[in-house]
């Protein structure tokens, strides 16, 4: 029968530049410090793991496999010397048959290499890339006749049940493939329901590929959070006895998408609200455990999410796992992301291929993304092949799933990219990289008139919040609590009034790692999380969101950690699911309103000290401390905060005070506003050349469309050049103002 051991304990890890070897358990990446620090510094490299394989007890035939279920980004495997696999890609499981190379005495060494080749995705993105075998290692034993391990990773069993149109059965194939099949030999599938009855069965003679055909009378759906009901398909060889056996979890259900109406789950309305999700987290980077997957789920589960894009990149097995068990929608994708290259087609359908065979069981996913970002360099006759190519590929591999991708802001709406997936979403920020966040409505309304049979969605949206901030009047830019709740409350009201998306998808449920970054006096961190890095803090917009979704009753007091309040009074927002709520002070009832999702109150500030408030919403309870201040706090302000505050400085490095000349342009000025003027326009369109180039998006392409037009209307200069960061120093920007101040409105 099969084995499955686990090899993680006590690999030699070997690192360039380093003179002692380390003694690790896996799982393990070498970038959870430095891919977390900023600088864009991370160690980029080969490095070695090595260990004794442990005794194996096995059969004079039976096979032994190595499984690696991801090395980051690329592999080199051997056994005693000689090599055994070679894998391109860092997200994926491979293995390798190893049998042969086995003496009884042996040592697997593994060189994992995350330094960047241009024929392996991802080339270039805002994300770090970790390096390491950080999702450990096992060994599987096998006998000789077994389900194949040789499928690209995959289990060797698709199982792929189909509704009929009442939903009163469901036809159910299974198809298994087997290697080394003798004559005599049987396949037999069982399909047991949640209380392990056998629900249907079957058995054909074993041969290189069975396909049976099993009918589930009176399916129990997996219906999504609802009722992820789950039957198990237990696949079993045997000859004179059972040789090998596996079971699979799937689930049946019917989806579709209506470009008027949206997704249907199971012939029913079902309207797709999520997240998006990194896999890595604070001083372990992409080395995190079950439990760590289990709390991410518990925590997109409490905020009421039903779908979750698990961007960019293939995840691990046990999150899909978790989402079928708990009911997630589920977006799966390959790092085919922000940078194309001719070199990497081979490994685009590589990556594809293998997320799709490892994950085609899994009822939660519904489709497959192509890409994410990719015309960021402008859109090539290559680059379109690439994704007729994958495209097609995945619907030869699964009829029964659709394709989608992710677009680019400044992608022209009438871009032949958009005819390829069958299904599309784009990522907008409006409000906070440019424009405003009101614009997303109508931007969205205008694609849905020129487009009514395209069935449209949002794949990512957001806004930075760092804790430390906060401010009484909260603009994009500004990185406070504040802003990111004002920020995602228009949204959330964007999305009732346009049932027609097919699913939106916060950027991102956690803040994450991306090393290049510096923003908002966080280095290498992008802080559009609802949660905090470490998973700890749970910001006020994560409240806000629960408050729209969650069916579980609560009360949240929003604004806590802006603690300290100037003024007359203060606005308090208060967040809950249910229809009415009370705020007190101390015991004194200020106010009871009635109303939804969020409550306002204006609550007076008559005298220096603490103020001490209750919210409650029937059973809910929530408890806030604020106190009255004479003047604002300068360190809740990124403007103002002693050493963060932006400081700009001459050619000698004298700090240098900007003018900002009525009737004449400035930083202070849109970009849109200054592209206006043909003057304005010369000097800057070199200028978003270098940062575009300098973000991996090719200055010679450079094109100044449409799109990024109103992208950029109501995105001041100013706020371009901080958030460019070291791309400009500080005696540019004041060039640049000096020039700008030329140019008469």
């Amino acid at each position: 029968m099969r084995k499955t051991i686990p090899i993680n304990e006590g690999w030699r890890f070997e690192k360039p530049g380093e003179a002692q070897a380390q003694t690790v358990d896996l799982p393990h990446t070498w970038n959870n410090l430095d891919g977390q620090d900023g600088g864009s510094d991370y160690f980029r490299g080969a490095c070695r793991y090595e260990r004794k394989l442990p005794a194996i007890e096995r059969g004079e035939t039976d096979r032994v496999y190595v499984e690696i279920p991801a090395a980051g980004l690329n592999a080199e495997v051997s056994v005693n010397g000689t090599a055994a696999v070679t894998h391109e890609g860092g997200f994926s499981q491979f293995r390798a048959d190893v049998t042969d190379l086995l003496t009884g005495d042996d040592t697997i060494a593994v060189i994992a290499d995350n330094a960047e080749r241009k024929n392996v995705y991802p080339q270039f993105a805002d994300f770090t890339f970790g390096g390491g075998l950080y999702r450990g290692v096992n060994l599987v034993v096998v006998p000789k006749s077994h389900i194949s391990l040789d499928d690209f990773g995959g289990s060797g069993v698709k199982v792929t049940p189909a509704l009929n149109e009442r939903m009163t059965e469901a036809e159910t194939e299974v198809c298994a493939q087997i290697t080394n099949a003798e004559p005599g030999q049987t396949l037999r599938v069982e399909l047991l329901d949640a209380d392990g009855r056998v629900a249907a069965s079957a058995a054909a003679d074993a041969a290189a590929e069975v396909s049976l055909r099993l009918t589930l009378k009176a399916p129990h759906l997996w219906d999504g959070v609802n009722d992820p009901y789950l039957y198990t398909a237990r696949i079993s060889l045997s000859g004179e006895k059972e040789l090998d056996r596996i079971e699979i979890p799937f689930g049946v259900r019917s989806f579709s998408v209506d470009p008027q109406k949206g997704f249907f789950l199971n012939g029913r309305s079902y309207p797709l609200h999520g997240v998006s999700r990194h896999q890595d987290r604070l001083d372990k980077g992409w080395a995190i455990s079950k439990a760590d997957h289990e709390e991410d789920m518990a925590l997109i589960r409490e905020v009421g999410a039903n779908t979750i894009r698990l961007a960019h990149y293939q995840h691990d097995a046990y999150f899909y796992d978790l989402c079928d068990r708990y009911g997630m929608i589920v977006w799966a994708e390959i790092p085919y992301i922000s940078r194309h290259v001719p070199e990497g087609r081979a490994n685009t359908v590589s990556q594809m291929t293998e997320l799709v065979k490892q994950n085609w069981n899994h009822p939660s996913i519904v489709c497959w993304g192509l890409s994410n970002e990719i015309t960021l360099n402008g859109v090539s006759d290559d680059l379109l092949e690439n994704h007729y190519l994958l495209n097609d590929l995945c619907h030869r591999l699964d009829s029964s799933r659709l394709t989608t991708l992710a677009c680019l802001t400044m992608l022209e709406t009438d871009s032949p990219l958009l005819a390829i997936p069958d299904i599309l979403s784009y990522n907008h920020y409006f409000g906070w990289y440019g424009g405003s966040v009101e614009s997303n409505g109508p931007w969205l309304d205008a694609f849905h008139e020129k487009h009514p049979d395209i069935c449209l969605g949002l794949s990512e949206y957001g806004a930075e919040a760092i804790l430390r901030w906060h401010s009484d009047h909260p603009k994009a830019g500004d990185y406070s609590e504040e802003y990111q709740a004002y920020y995602h409350r228009r949204m959330l009201e964007t999305f009732d009034a346009r049932p027609y998306l097919w699913s939106t998808h916060v950027w991102n449920m956690f803040d994450f790692a991306a090393d290049m970054r510096d923003e908002g006096g966080v280095k290498g961190r992008n802080n559009k999380g609802l949660v905090t890095y470490d998973r700890k803090i749970k910001k006020d917009s994560f409240y806000l969101y629960k408050a729209w979704w969650s069916k579980e009753p609560f009360v949240h007091i929003a604004g806590k950690r802006f603690a300290e309040r100037a003024g007359e009074s203060m606005t308090i927002e208060v967040y809950s699911n249910q229809p009415h709520v009370e705020l007190y002070a101390g015991e004194e009832l200020l106010e009871k309103q009635d109303g939804t999702h969020v409550f306002t109150f204006k609550v007076p500030l008559e005298r220096p000290g603490k103020i001490k408030l209750h919210a409650v919403a029937d059973a809910c309870g929530d408890r806030a401390e604020f106190v009255k201040v004479e003047k604002p706090n300068p360190e809740y302000s990124m403007d103002t905060a002693p050493g963060v505050a932006t400081n700009w400085f001459d050619k000698e490095g004298k700090p240098c005070e900007l003018e900002f000349p009525e009737g004449y342009y400035s930083i202070r000025d849109t970009i849109g506003d200054i592209m206006q003027s043909e003057e304005g326009r010369r000097l800057l369109e070199p200028m978003i050349r270098q940062a575009m180039s300098q973000h991996g998006g090719g200055g010679a392409a450079f094109k100044m469309t449409d799109q990024m037009r109103e992208m950029m209307n109501g995105f001041s200069l100013e706020r371009m050049l901080k958030q460019a960061g070291k791309r400009f120093d500080a005696s540019m920007v004041v060039q640049l103002n000096q020039a700008l101040n030329k140019i008469r409105k």
